[in-house]
């Protein structure tokens, strides 16, 4: 992969419970095309990864959200899982962070339950997801359009629906954040 976001500095926002491979393979994609990127959290130290059907690994915390600044980065990055959002989404300094994202126009690429976060900030109206079926009906109550693909773009939003889909949302939200700014 050519090194796409070499001037591109990306969050990922988790919290304890997200789902590791909707993590760990955006990760990748992230320095393979040569981003910075910084992995935050609720609280400092580790993160501890669902693996499936048990806890996986632990990962660090490049700092905490309550530390972090939208203003920072280029882009945002939201994991899925059950426990992940469902963390996030209560936390004012995180519902904050990632409407900042939304504030500025930058890319935003969320998998599976990570849409779930984006509900709090007020901005899905109108807006084309997907997401795990399980919160179909919470994002269109959000007033957002849910299509049933594995990869949706909407003007710098990527959504996706699982773990099976994460080699096109992988793609595309490397794609967009490259693009930068969705005016």
């Amino acid at each position: 992969m050519e090194k796409q976001l070499s001037n591109k500095k990306v969050a990922i926002l988790v919290a304890d419970g997200f789902e590791e491979s909707e993590f760990t393979k955006p990760l990748e994609a992230l320095k393979d095309a040569d981003a910075q990127v910084d992995v935050i959290s609720l609280h400092g130290g580790k993160v501890k990864a669902w693996a499936e059907k048990d806890w996986g690994g632990e990962y660090d915390v490049d700092k905490t959200v309550d530390q972090a600044n939208s203003k920072d980065y280029d882009a945002l990055v939201l994991p899925g899982g059950v426990l992940n959002p469902d963390q996030l989404r209560v936390n004012a300094d995180a519902v904050a962070f990632v409407g900042g994202f939304f504030d500025d126009s930058k890319p935003i690429a969320a998998i599976c339950h990570g849409p779930w976060t984006l509900i709090e900030t007020g901005e899905l109206a109108g807006r084309t997801v997907t997401s795990y079926p399980s919160i179909k009906t919470d994002l269109i109550n959000a007033g957002a359009q849910w299509e049933d693909k594995e990869v949706v773009v909407d003007n710098g939003l990527v959504t996706s629906r699982s773990p099976k889909d994460l080699p096109a949302f992988c793609k595309k939200m490397v794609e967009e954040i490259a693009e930068g700014i969705h005016a």
